[in-house]
C-alpha cells in the first residue's frame, strides 16, 4: 500500500506513522529523515539542500522532490510506503503524482488526521522540555512530580518558543493556507479518508487501521 499521512501540527502524525507503517510492513518515509540522510552522506542533493538551509532559506521544491524520488526508488519501497510530511502543498502533491506515474505506480490512499485547532493548541502548548536530558513532558498528559523539574535528571523544564500558544496559532494559519488545500486535492481524486485523531493514541491507531482495512490494508 502507498499511503500519505496529512494533518495539522500536533495531530500525532509522527506517532501514528510509526504504528501504521509497522502494521502495513512498509517503510515510514519522512522528509526530515530524507534531508538528514542526504546531508550526512554528502550527496549532491544534500550539498545543495544544505546550502539553502545554512542560508536560512527554504529548500526549493525541486530539490525536495528529487530527494523523495531517489528514496521511493529504493528496494524497500517497491511494495509500498508511508509518506509523512510530504507533500505539504498542492504543487508538491502534483509533482508526487507525476513522480509516481514515472515509476509506474500511484498513491492508494491519503489519510487525514482530523483534530480541531483548540485541541492542537492544548496538546502543543502543554509540552515542557528538559534543559538537561532533553526529555519532553506534558503538563496535562505526562506531568512531572515536581512542577518544572525533570523526573529523569532533576534539571529545569522550559517551554520552547515553538510550543507557545501564539506560535502554534501562527503555524495553524500557515497550515490552513498551504497544506489544508491538499484535502480538496486528494478528495477530488477519491483517495482521501479522514479519521478522528482525538483521544488516546491507541484509539486513534485502531481507527486508522480499521479505515485502512476497507482499502485492503
Amino acid at each position: 500500500m502507498r499511503l500519505v499521512l496529512v494533518g495539522p501540527p500536533g495531530a500525532g502524525k509522527g506517532t501514528q506513522a510509526e504504528f501504521i507503517a509497522a502494521h502495513l510492513a512498509v517503510p515510514k518515509i519522512s522528509t526530515g529523515d530524507i534531508f538528514r540522510a542526504n546531508v550526512s552522506q554528502g550527496t549532491p542533493l544534500g550539498v545543495e539542500a544544505k546550502r539553502y538551509m545554512d542560508a536560512g532559506q527554504l529548500v526549493p521544491d525541486e530539490v525536495t522532490i528529487n530527494m523523495v524520488r531517489d528514496r521511493l526508488a529504493e528496494p524497500d519501497a517497491s511494495d509500498g510506503f508511508l509518506l509523512d510530511g510530504f507533500p505539504r502543498t498542492v504543487p508538491q502533491a502534483s509533482a508526487l503524482d507525476k513522480l509516481l506515474a514515472d515509476l509506474g505506480t500511484a498513491l492508494d490512499i491519503v489519510m487525514e488526521l482530523v483534530v480541531d485547532d483548540d485541541e492542537v493548541i492544548r496538546r502543543l502548548s502543554g509540552r515542557r522540555t528538559c534543559r538537561g536530558c532533553g526529555k519532553i513532558w506534558h503538563v496535562e498528559f505526562d506531568p512531572t512530580s515536581k512542577t518544572d523539574i525533570c523526573d529523569r535528571c532533576g534539571s529545569e523544564l522550559f517551554q520552547r518558543d515553538d510550543d507557545k500558544a501564539e506560535t502554534i496559532a501562527n503555524r495553524l494559519v500557515e497550515y490552513a493556507d498551504k497544506t489544508a488545500p491538499l484535502v480538496d486535492f486528494f478528495g477530488a481524486q477519491g483517495k482521501l479518508v479522514g479519521i478522528d485523531a482525538t483521544g488516546p493514541v491507541e484509539d486513534v491507531t485502531v481507527r486508522a487501521i480499521d479505515a485502512l482495512r476497507s482499502y485492503g490494508g
